[in-house]
């Protein structure tokens, strides 16, 4: 069972990277917080869960421990897997969602594509108390990182907006309504097309 991986970025993608271990390359699936976060090269440190099926092993990459934990807590409840657990966590950091589970705030939690009434309500129900004491412990967040390009970064926005499952249509309406500065970083791009798209 992989735990921890400590490589090279040898390849980004939206939805997470390849690190070069000793010369084996390791796909690890990220939320994007987490993605946005890692360096554009270089070396990386991330808390992996490995999850095993009949016909795949999956990675899933954390900068914390505790965020890990926070992503095993999502998974053991029914209806919820890894695939879903990262689509959540790309929509609300840990501290944001433990913070929308402990209140009960349905709403907030409806407002992520994939989980409807019923679902946020079972996630409230089996996680509101669980979660209380992650909500000191998980951190907020890390520094966001230049693009590089408003081009690239129209893009590789619109790209992740379509891996959390948002039409292509929609994405792009959304990033044309957007009035922000051309030095903008990724993360704020994303942050306020998933502000508009949740309207």
């Amino acid at each position: 069972m992989i735990a921890l991986l400590r490589g090279h970025i040898a390849l980004r993608h939206p939805d997470g990277i390849v690190i070069d271990v000793g010369g084996v390359g390791y796909r690890v699936q990220v939320a994007l917080p987490t993605l946005y976060a890692l360096p554009e090269k270089g070396e990386v440190r991330l808390h992996i869960y490995t999850s095993v099926r009949e016909d795949a092993i999956n990675l899933y990459g954390f900068l914390s421990e505790i965020d890990k934990n926070f992503f095993a807590l999502l998974i053991s409840v029914s209806g919820v897997g890894p695939r879903l657990a990262i689509t959540i966590l790309s929509h609300m950091e840990a501290k944001e969602l433990a913070t929308a589970l402990n209140q009960g705030d349905i709403t907030r939690l409806i407002s992520i594509p994939g989980i409807g009434k019923k679902s946020a309500e079972r996630l409230v129900l089996e996680l509101q108390e669980k979660s209380a004491h992650f909500r000191a412990e998980t951190e907020s967040g890390s520094p966001a990182h230049p693009t590089g390009g408003s081009a690239g970064m129209q893009e590789d926005t619109l790209s992740a907006l379509i891996n959390l499952g948002y039409k292509e249509n929609l994405a792009r309406r959304a990033l044309k309504s957007l009035d922000l500065p051309a030095d903008a970083l990724l993360e704020d791009v994303l942050k306020n097309a998933l502000r508009l798209l949740r309207k």
